[in-house]
């Protein structure tokens, strides 16, 4: 593996230790008694490093997103924000399928940050007490983003072209959205799979019920023509997914909470897929919390029956079965993800505010045949410095009966407001 650490470290310095020439960053400007504006500045810069038996990655990259909303004190606001990615470092292969551009470089481990310029959101935007209801190319993060999120790991966002209506009645809470496009994060030069068409329906209803939140949620999924679609068809399928997720939060002492989730879906075909089959979705975790140390201990199981899995192809995947990103498709015989780790936070050291180590491991098998698929240990290292967060992370992916070996390092800095 080549490692960067020193080059990485030098691009890194320069963002993590300058000073910002704004005395009051992301604070709303008074353009008028009803009228604000607030301006939008993000910008991660980030090393990654991929190695695997056959295939290494280098790749430094900067994403920048830079925009403004307009505020009205009616609730009214408008949002225009850009996006752009530069490759520093390209030894790596931005476009891991079959693509007609210089950024596909089969030689390379893939890293999926292709450089890209591009709209990120544009949205119209109501806000009250009771109900927010946005139009336009926006954001959507639901939930634990399982089956519906931003994907906001990678440099470039996926966001959705959709109106959506947020509203509350007391302890009820509704969520509906309507969506034509899925904007992934292959950017402007992803070709086909730049965007993904089709008509999608995001549906939940929630309530809190003593000190557990409970809510329902259906999600329908109705891609457009399988040429668009094309290699992609076993995960980007028409989908109907209805499920339930309770979380719950318990004070078991002045310093100790006890934090309980669980969910469960049922995933079937539904409009244009040629397949007739139901799959099931459970998972379950647990954590504790004590002053300034946590454990957790978790399952989730994606149900498979040898030709057809569960997929969530609008899900912020990262989040979920190791950050080595070797289950971002759901194998045919499902798989079951065991999981446990630590979170230890240092707040005795000032030098470093927001000091905090964590790590997990990973035990994957099939749903289906009682495969072993593999082992993983992720861990990762992050504190701030001023009004800017650095992260270090680690992933180590063991194969067994699924994948190969792979091995992955990130060391990022991100300033934001």
């Amino acid at each position: 593996m080549k490692f960067r650490f020193c080059a990485a470290a030098a691009l890194v310095a320069p963002i993590a230790f300058a000073q910002p020439a704004l005395a009051a960053p992301g604070d709303p400007v008074k353009v008028s008694p009803e009228l604000t504006i607030d301006p939008i500045i993000d910008a991660r810069l980030r090393y990654e490093s991929v190695d695997t038996p056959t295939l290494d990655a280098d790749a430094v990259t900067l994403r920048i997103r830079a925009g403004a909303e307009l505020k009205h004190k009616s609730g009214l606001s408008l949002l225009v924000e850009g996006e752009g990615t530069l490759g520093i470092v390209s030894e790596y292969n931005a476009f891991p399928f079959v693509i007609t551009d210089s950024q596909r470089r089969p030689g390379f481990a893939a890293v999926p940050d292709p450089m890209n310029v591009e709209l990120n959101r544009l949205q119209l935007q109501y806000k009250g007490k009771a109900a927010t209801i946005t139009v336009g190319r926006q954001r959507i993060n639901l939930d634990d983003q399982r089956w519906v999120g931003a994907v906001g790991w990678r440099q470039n966002e996926q966001t959705y072209d959709a109106a959506r209506a947020e509203l509350k009645f007391g302890k009820v809470s509704f969520d509906a959205t309507y969506a034509i496009d899925q904007r992934t994060i292959w950017g402007v030069d992803g070709g086909p799979r730049a965007a993904f068409g089709g008509n999608f329906v995001f549906l939940g209803a929630g309530s809190k019920l003593g000190p557990v939140q409970v809510k329902a949620f259906a999600y329908m999924l109705d891609y457009d023509t399988a040429e668009q679609v094309g290699a992609l068809a076993t995960v980007m399928a028409d989908t109907q997914t209805y499920g339930l997720r309770a979380a719950a939060s318990f004070k078991l002492s002045p310093k100790v909470t006890l934090g309980l989730t669980a969910s469960y879906a049922r995933q079937s075909d539904w409009q244009d897929n040629p397949l007739d089959y139901a799959v099931d979705y459970i998972a379950a975790e647990g954590s504790l919390s004590f002053g300034n140390f946590g454990v957790l201990a978790g399952y989730e199981g994606l149900g498979g029956n040898g030709t057809r899995a569960l997929q969530t192809p609008m899900a912020t995947l990262h989040k979920f079965n190791g950050w080595a990103d070797l289950f971002l498709t759901t194998p045919v015989n499902g798989l079951q993800d065991y999981y446990g780790g630590a979170l230890i936070k240092f707040p005795k050291v000032k030098a470093l505010p927001g000091l905090n180590a964590a790590v997990t491991y990973h035990r994957f098998e099939s749903d289906l045949g009682g495969l072993h698929y593999g082992n993983e240990w992720d861990a990762s290292l992050g504190f701030k410095l001023g009004r800017y967060t650095l992260l270090a992370k680690y992933a180590d992916y063991d194969a067994a009966a699924f994948g190969a070996d792979s091995r992955k390092i990130w060391l990022q800095v991100e300033l934001a407001f």
